[in-house]
This record gives structure tokens, C-alpha cells and sequence, in this order.
């Protein structure tokens, strides 16, 4: 018995360690996704407002000329970039993601190719593994984003659509919304979607408001943000999964500390009761030997 006791107290030490880890683990991501959701909700607004007037844009200047702009027919290839995580220990996180992207694949009813750039080693690794067209990858990219890695990936994904190799591009990622909650997202970035409603503005400005004046010309306005819009796309869908795989990591973390700590009671009680055990059977035992040492003596 107190062989077992000793295994109990082993095993106590063990998972008060692992509790220590997780609970730092714990503080540590609480910190970084305050600065990353800071981030990711400060650069909101600036996405939507790009998006909104490269769409009004593309609505007025129906003849303007760039790669990036011109409409693939038939559609072949179809290219998902699904942001992950390098690291695990963060929920159901990357399976979310990937999953969510492996559904977007299978729902598409059109013979198409699916391509997948994957950014973050966990999508990587999965992609790889089961034979994916894994058309180019970007890992360990850290926890500060900069937008100059954001920027080599908008150049890789028009490379692919301007070549040829990629006849619609779709960002996969988590939409921050809080710790507890993330979702995945899938947004189309190319070719630019022009809404119903911004086109039929834009003929109505047009026909009522002709001598608006765009400098130098609405064309070269449309042809100068489009590099800057599809970078801007990618850096806010970067932004929004860190945010998201913080806010994961410090809830899967503070779940694994909270299941140490009841693993701790549970073995304390256990243990506590091996060691009665173990004090009643020696009881039992000296009772019975006294017992037979007066019988004896008789």
C-alpha cells in the first residue's frame, strides 16, 4: 500500500507541473491577444472601406485593363489560401479551418481543380500529407504580423492568377469575434466581386452626377489600389486568425488548467484513501498478532 501512495504522489507532482504550464501558457496568449485583437479590430475598418471603393470603382470603369481584373472562362482551377497556425495547443482552431476548407472543396458542384496555399505550418503538414495540390506554402511567420509578409503573399496569389494557374482565389481563415468564439470564414478576393447594389449606384451617379471629376482618371485610380486592395484582403484575414488562434490557445489553456486542477483532487482524495487503507490493515495486522500472542501465552 504504500507503494501506491508513492505512485499517487508521483502522479500529483506530475499534473501540479503540467498545471503550472498550462496556467502560464495561459497568461501568456491573454496577453498577446489583447495587442492582436487591437490590431485586427483597428484595421476593420480600413478593409471595408478599400473593398467598398475598389468595388464602385470596378462598377464605374467598366473598360479598365489589369490582370487582375480580367475574368477567367471557363473556370479550372480554383485556389484556396487557408491561414493557420504554426503551432498547436489551440482547440479545435486549425481543424476548424481546415475542415471548413476541405467543405468549401467538396461543395463547389463544378469540375474544377483545387489548389491550396497554405499559411501556417499546421495547414501545411495536414495539406501535404493527404496529397493536395499544394501549389505554395509561407510558415513561421511569428506572432507580429507585418504587413511586408502580407504583401508576399498578395504577390504570390496574383502571380498564380495572372499565370494562369489560379482561376479564382478564396481566403480561408478565423474571423475574430471573441476568446470564446471564432469562425471560419471563406472569402473570394479575385476575380473582384462588384455587389448588385454598389453597381446599380454607380449607374445612377453616373447618369445624374456626369461632371464629378476623378484625378487623374477613374481607371488609373481602379488600377493603382487593386495591387494595394488584394494585399490589404490577405493582411486583415492574417490579422483576424492570430487574434483567433490567441483567443483559442488561452481558452484551450485555461480549460487544461482547470481539468489539472480537478485531476488533483480526484488523485488527492484517492491517495488519502490508500493511505487509510494502508493504516487499517497494519492496525488489522498488530490487532491480530497481540490476539495471537496472548492465546499462545495461555
Amino acid at each position: 500500500m504504500a507503494k501506491g501512495v508513492r505512485d499517487y504522489k508521483r502522479r500529483i507532482r506530475s499534473v501540479n507541473n503540467t498545471m503550472q504550464i498550462t496556467r502560464a501558457m495561459k497568461m501568456v496568449d491573454a496577453a498577446k491577444l489583447r495587442r492582436a485583437q487591437e490590431k485586427a479590430e483597428a484595421s476593420r475598418p480600413y478593409t471595408g472601406k478599400l473593398q467598398e471603393v475598389v468595388a464602385r470603382l470596378v462598377a464605374m470603369a467598366a473598360q479598365a485593363k489589369h490582370p487582375l481584373l480580367e475574368r477567367h472562362d471557363p473556370i479550372k482551377k480554383v485556389t484556396y489560401v487557408v491561414i493557420t497556425a504554426d503551432r498547436g495547443l489551440c482547440g479545435a482552431f486549425n481543424t476548424n479551418i481546415i475542415r471548413r476548407a476541405i467543405h468549401a472543396i467538396s461543395e463547389d458542384g463544378r469540375p474544377v481543380e483545387a489548389g491550396i496555399v497554405a499559411v501556417g505550418r499546421k495547414g501545411r503538414d495536414f495539406y501535404r500529407k493527404r496529397g493536395y495540390n499544394l501549389q505554395g506554402d509561407f510558415i513561421n511567420l511569428g506572432d507580429k504580423l507585418d504587413y511586408t509578409q502580407a504583401r508576399e503573399i498578395g504577390q504570390f496569389i496574383a502571380q498564380l492568377y495572372e499565370e494562369g494557374a489560379a482561376d479564382e482565389v478564396y481566403l480561408v481563415y478565423a474571423h475574430f469575434v471573441n476568446a470564446m468564439r471564432q469562425i471560419p470564414t471563406v472569402q473570394k478576393v479575385l476575380p473582384i466581386e462588384t455587389p448588385e447594389e454598389i453597381t446599380a449606384e454607380a449607374e445612377e451617379f453616373a447618369k445624374f452626377a456626369p461632371d464629378y471629376i476623378y484625378e487623374p482618371n477613374v481607371e488609373e485610380i481602379l488600377i493603382s489600389l487593386l495591387p494595394r486592395y488584394l494585399m490589404s484582403q490577405v493582411y486583415h484575414a492574417m490579422l483576424e486568425s492570430k487574434a483567433s488562434e490567441h483567443g483559442a490557445r488561452m481558452t484551450a489553456m485555461g480549460n487544461a488548467t482547470e481539468n489539472a486542477s480537478e485531476l488533483v483532487e480526484v488523485l488527492t482524495l484517492e491517495m488519502n484513501k490508500a493511505r487509510q487503507a494502508a493504516i487499517t490493515s497494519e492496525i488489522i495486522e498488530i490487532s491480530g498478532g497481540a490476539e495471537a500472542l496472548k492465546k499462545g501465552g495461555k
